[in-house]
């Protein structure tokens, strides 16, 4: 059982029906609460306030370390109930406490992936994604503290590979990847007209429309 009984429960949002399965369902980094646990423990020294102040004030750092707490266990308890899920046909987050909400993104309308890892991220192995897709999904837009980011980037560019939204490159064979040797070029036709008569050349030429007998000496 989960703490506290707050699970998102991401599986009954699957299309069960058509064979959608969690491929990987990302929690926040522990990184995400870092600063609402450091508020939860800023509730002890305001109790010890209550040594120095007035009894009449006792109801300021009484009311100030309850504030503390709650409004630290209420940031806790919000990086716990957000879920980025990746399926074999979408990316969804769901995430809220009392009042669920849920951005989703078909595989084909994402157009690229941003990986940001700040300087801190990558020691202690956080980052962020920034999504750029063909709708522009505000709940999409950008994903925070994800645990092994490259892992996770690579995932969903598996998913896409997989789904046949992008054709594996073609790969030349060992002949052609080898063979550097230029094409011969044809030679050129040269063009050869027909002969021509020559210039000065005397003799006449027989008409082909006269019929006479041509003399015996001019045959």
């Amino acid at each position: 059982m989960s703490v506290f009984g707050f699970d998102p429960r991401v599986e009954r949002h699957l299309i069960a029906d058509e064979g959608e399965v969690i491929v990987d369902e990302v929690r926040k980094h522990w990184a995400a609460v870092v600063g609402a646990v450091l508020e939860m423990c800023a509730a002890v020294p305001a109790l010890i306030l209550l040594a120095w102040v007035p009894q009449q004030l006792y109801w300021f750092p009484f009311f100030l370390a309850l504030f503390l707490f709650l409004h630290g266990l209420w940031r806790v308890l919000q990086a716990r109930m957000d879920r980025f899920v990746i399926t074999n046909m979408r990316v969804f987050r769901v995430h809220g406490i009392l009042s669920q909400r849920i951005a989703t993104m078909p595989i084909s309308r994402i157009l690229d992936i941003s990986v940001h890892t700040p300087l801190i991220g990558r020691v202690f192995g956080y980052g962020h994604f920034v999504f750029e897709s063909a709708a522009q999904d505000q709940g999409l837009r950008e994903i925070r503290f994800v645990g092994s980011p490259d892992q996770r980037g690579a995932t969903i560019q598996r998913v896409i590979q997989r789904s046949g939204l992008r054709g594996p490159a073609r790969q030349m064979g060992r002949s052609e990847q080898f063979d550097t040797a230029p094409t011969p070029t044809p030679a050129p036709q040269r063009y050869d007209p027909a002969p021509q008569p020559d210039r000065y050349d005397t003799t006449p030429q027989r008409d082909p429309n006269d019929t006479a007998e041509m003399p015996w000496w001019r045959s």
